[in-house]
Order: C-alpha cells, then structure tokens, then sequence
C-alpha cells in the first residue's frame, strides 16, 4: 500500500481528522473546512482534499444514521441541484486552478468564514422574513451552487450553505439534519469526479484508507464529550486555530500568485 511518508504531514492531519470527526459527533460540525487547509501546511491543497474526501464519507455514515429523521425536504429540493451544477463547475475548471491560487482561495474564505463567526453576536438579530417562493428558490439554488463548487475545490462548502440557512431560523435538530444529509449527498457525488481527475490514486487512498480509523474515533469522541466539554471554549480554540491557518495560507497564496519567485 502507498502512503505519503512526510511525517509532518501525519503530525498535522492525525489532529486535523480528529477535530473534525469530533465536531461532526458532538458539536453540530461547522469545522469541517478545518482540515484541508491544516493538511496545506504540508501537501498541496489539491491532494489534501483528495484525501480528505473518503475519509468525510466515513464521518457522513454516521450522520446520516443519526439524522436521517431530521431534515427539510423543501430545502434539500432546493438546494441539491445547484449544489450539483456547482460540482460539475469544479469539475470542469479544477485543472485551470493553480496550488497557489487555491491556498489563496482556501485562506480568504478561513479567515472570513472565523470574523464571520466572531462578529455574529455584534450584529442585531433580526426577525425571519417570508421569502417569496420563486425567490427562496433561485436564492437556495445560488447559495447551493456556490457551495457545491468551494466543497469541490476544499470541502469549503459550510459558509455559502449557512448564509442561506441561518435566515430561516430553523430547529436546531433541523439545521443540523439539513445540513448532515446535504454534505453527505454532494460528498459522495464528488467522488465520480474526484476518481476521473485521477484525485483518488494509490497514495491517496492508501493514506485515507489509514486516516479513516480516525474518523470513527472522532466522531464518537465527539458525542461523548458532547456533555463534558464547554462547547464555547472548544470552538473558542478552534476557529482561531483555523483563523491563523488561513492567515498562513492566504501569505502564501499571495506570494505564489503576485510575487512568484
């Protein structure tokens, strides 16, 4: 079996599976775009997200086991055929995309998708709006879209999707069912293209194949420590581990576009 044999690489991705498993398991997720851009510290971005995407689909088995029951129909007709025009679009233009313009990409929307978490308490709440259906619709298609093609490129799919959603003020079981169950259907259709740009070769999946155990283990760590753990200061933690991680891959997604050596 192949495996990448950068130590680094296992010294960032072993802790990165593990937080995002358990953020899927205990925490409502909203982390999962952490691990691509902790994995970039060490391999391209590209690869980091070919490995990272079996290892996602292990993590979404269990979610749907456990959110199967709990998720809006209406929504999810809504939002899945844009989503799967926004995969065709990271399909057909992934190969015009350069490693350092995807660091650049993946860093911006780290650091945005973090202020955007931190400022959320300074804004005024606002009451739900009834929505016009022909509207909701076209809107639930463009948010769906967009982030079909950032979880093509990064399994950055969380902020688009959450722009859209939180509006609507769901239940909470709702949004989280909703949301498990979209990922896990755009997750797998992205495997057909993932294999046929050659993204799911023998190291890769050999590497994932060895990562995936961690997943399991994360997510069942998460719902353990589901009432053990402040999730404030969890999250506290990890959004600026992943606010500094886009910082770093921003700089070099920067130097590597405008000031190439």
């Amino acid at each position: 079996m192949s495996l990448i044999q950068d130590a680094w690489f296992y010294w960032v991705a072993v802790p990165a599976v593990l937080i995002v498993g358990i953020g899927k398991g205990g925490f409502a997720g909203g982390l999962g775009m952490l691990a691509v851009p902790l994995m970039s510290l060490t391999v391209s971005p590209v690869q980091a997200a070919s490995i990272m995407l079996p290892i996602l689909c292990v993590m979404d088995i269990t979610g749907l086991k456990a959110w199967i029951r709990s998720w809006d129909r209406e929504l999810m007709i809504k939002l899945i055929p844009g989503a799967m025009v926004g995969t065709l679009i990271g399909y057909l233009t992934f190969e015009y995309i350069s490693d350092d313009a995807l660091k650049l990409i993946l860093g911006v929307m780290a650091v945005l998708f973090t202020l955007n978490h931190w400022t959320k308490g300074l804004r005024p709440v606002r009451p739900a709006k009834e929505v016009p259906p022909l509207r909701d619709h076209i809107s639930g298609g463009f948010w769906g879209m967009l982030s079909g093609f950032t979880s093509f490129l990064a399994h950055a799919g969380a902020p688009p999707i959450m722009i859209y959603l939180l509006p609507k003020r769901l239940d909470t079981r709702m949004l989280v069912g909703t949301v498990t169950i979209f990922f896990a259907i755009v997750n797998y259709v992205k495997l057909i293209p993932y294999a046929v740009l050659g993204l799911l070769d023998a190291t890769n999946l050999g590497t994932s194949l060895v990562l995936s155990p961690l997943a399991v283990i994360g997510v069942l760590l998460g719902v353990w420590l589901h009432d053990k753990v402040n999730p404030q200061a969890f999250y506290r933690l990890m959004y600026t581990f992943l606010f500094l991680t886009g910082i770093k891959l921003a700089w070099d997604g920067v130097s590597g576009v405008f000031m190439p050596l």
